[in-house]
This record gives structure tokens, sequence and C-alpha cells, in this order.
């Protein structure tokens, strides 16, 4: 299955893993501050396992994690850091690598019920036009409702340059045990590859949730498409997060991350979603290089 594109892994546990410091709320953040090279030896090592794709690791650039004087002060020349960090990489592996430009949820992942129309665009424009001289492709990810993604698919659109949107899904018991599945906004998968469908998006993705509900999203999905008559790519990165999440804001603590999810059992996962029709496949919080090692090695054999 060699159509297989393989993303990276998740930054932050790979950042804490080569000595940058991890906390909140500034998150992923700090280490551009404070340890640049760190997030450059992260991309690398994710090539070097196997990755196609890197993200910028500007997911933590917003106010909801560095604050708002700081994103105003420095948020632009962070972000322009991020991507040339990712660039650079890229460049110096001697392989075609994309770069995804990450556009964040403006207001806090998992947090819906806090999206702002009216001012997203104030932001999401900061990091768009500090990542477009160094990204590939957009990525609108961890978005926890369709109208989050309907504001990247605006802050974007004069690049020109190709969008793919991510959402993460509700991963309760009922999820995991086979229900519907929906985003964290309570919307239904179906609705969002409706939507995606008609969006102009490249490619409609789900990350950030328990590996043990992608599968169903990305069979709907396919059905989906295939009945709109869309060709959209189907991707996946899932989290290695316990228990449930949602109980705090994201930018509150440290969630633990599980034992269980060896490279060698989330690897199985991904063969699973690439049977069910996903081409574009890594991994998010919790989800290192040894992970996407195991998953590019086990995709690329079958």
């Amino acid at each position: 299955m060699g159509d297989i594109r393989i993303l990276d892994g998740g930054m932050s546990r790979e950042l804490q893993r080569l000595g940058a410091e991890l906390k909140q709320p500034e998150w992923s953040a700090l280490a551009l501050i404070n340890a640049p090279d760190i997030v450059r030896q992260v991309h690398a090592e994710f090539i070097e396992a196997g990755a196609d794709v890197v993200t910028t690791n500007s997911y933590a650039l917003v106010p909801f994690h560095i604050g708002e004087d700081r994103f105003r002060k420095e948020g632009a020349s962070l972000i322009a850091l991020s991507g040339r960090l990712a660039r650079e990489a890229a460049d110096a592996s001697g392989r075609k690598v994309t770069v995804a430009g990450s556009l964040p949820p403006i207001f806090g992942s998992y947090e819906p019920q806090n999206f702002d129309a009216s001012r997203v665009q104030d932001y999401l424009g900061v990091l768009v036009e500090n990542l477009d001289p160094f990204v590939d492709v957009w990525l609108g990810e961890t978005l926890s409702l369709i109208a989050e993604g309907e504001a990247v698919r605006q802050a974007v659109a004069k690049t020109g340059k190709p969008f793919w949107i991510s959402f993460t899904l509700d991963d309760d018991t009922a999820q995991v045990n086979g229900a519907a599945p929906k985003l964290r906004s309570g919307e239904t998968v179906r609705a969002a590859a409706e939507w995606a469908a008609g969006s102009g998006a490249a490619a409609l993705l789900f990350n950030c949730s328990k590996p043990e509900v992608m599968k169903a999203a990305v069979e709907t999905a396919a059905t989906t498409f295939k009945e709109k008559n869309a060709s959209l790519e189907i991707g996946v990165y899932a989290n290695a997060f316990e228990g449930e999440q949602g109980e705090t804001a994201a930018n509150e603590g440290l969630h633990s991350t599980r034992a269980d999810l060896t490279d060698d059992i989330y690897s199985r996962f991904a063969c699973t979603w690439a049977d069910a029709g996903a081409t574009m496949i890594g991994g998010c919080c919790g989800i290192g290089a040894a992970h996407i090692h195991k998953v590019a090695g086990a995709l690329r054999a079958l």
C-alpha cells in the first residue's frame, strides 16, 4: 500500500523527551522561545522515522496558550520561527517532505462553545501571514466544530495553497463502544464530511482522539464522499491520552498517556484505518517517532 502518506506525530512529548521544558499554559510554544534547536530536531527525527509530512509547531501560538499580550508582541515572530524550523528540517532531509502549517482552534482545544466567528479571523490572519512563506499546505487541526473548519477555509483562501481540515472526535465510552461518530461539538461526522465535500478542502482528517473511534469516522467519511462524488483524501492521527478528555481546559495540567498503546499496537490500528480508506496516517499527542517508524514500516509493507 505504497500510496499511504505518512504524517508526523505529536510534538510536545518528543520535545520533552529531548530535554525541552514543557509546562502549561505555554505548552509546546515554550520550546520556540527557549529551545528552537530541539523543535528542529523533533521535525528531523519524525522525517528520519518515515514521515512524509511535518507540521509546524504553531499549535500553541494563540492567546489561549501564550496570552493576548505576548501574542500581540511576539506572536508573528514566533509563528514565523515555527514555519522556518519545519522548512529547514524538510529541506535538509534529502527527500520530498511536505510542510503543513498548523492552524489550531483559536479559542481552545475541545472548546467549541468558545468559538467566536466575529474575532477568529483576527488571529488566524496572523498565523496565515507568518507561516505562508514556509508551508506547502494548510492544516486546520483539532477542530471541534464545522464552523472552525469554515473559518480556516476563509483564512487561507487568498494564499492559493491547498488546505486540509482535521476534526477531533468525541471519544467517550459510548463512542468507543460503537456509537455513531461525532465531533466534540456534537455534530455528526457525516455532516462534517458533507461540509468538507463542498468546501474545496483537499483532505478531511480526524485527530487528537482515541484510536478506537477513528475507523468508524473514516468509514463514514468514505461513504459520504462516494455519495457526493468527492475526491478528498481521508487521514487519521490519533492521540495516546489516558481517560476522558474535556474535564479541564487544554491549557491546564498535563494529560497522562497510555502505557498500553505501544508502537506495535498503534501500527495495528493504523492498518485498520488504511483498510477503511485512510490514505494519510500519523499520530497526535503522545505518539512519538518510534510509533511513526513502526507505522511507516507496517503500512509500506501492505
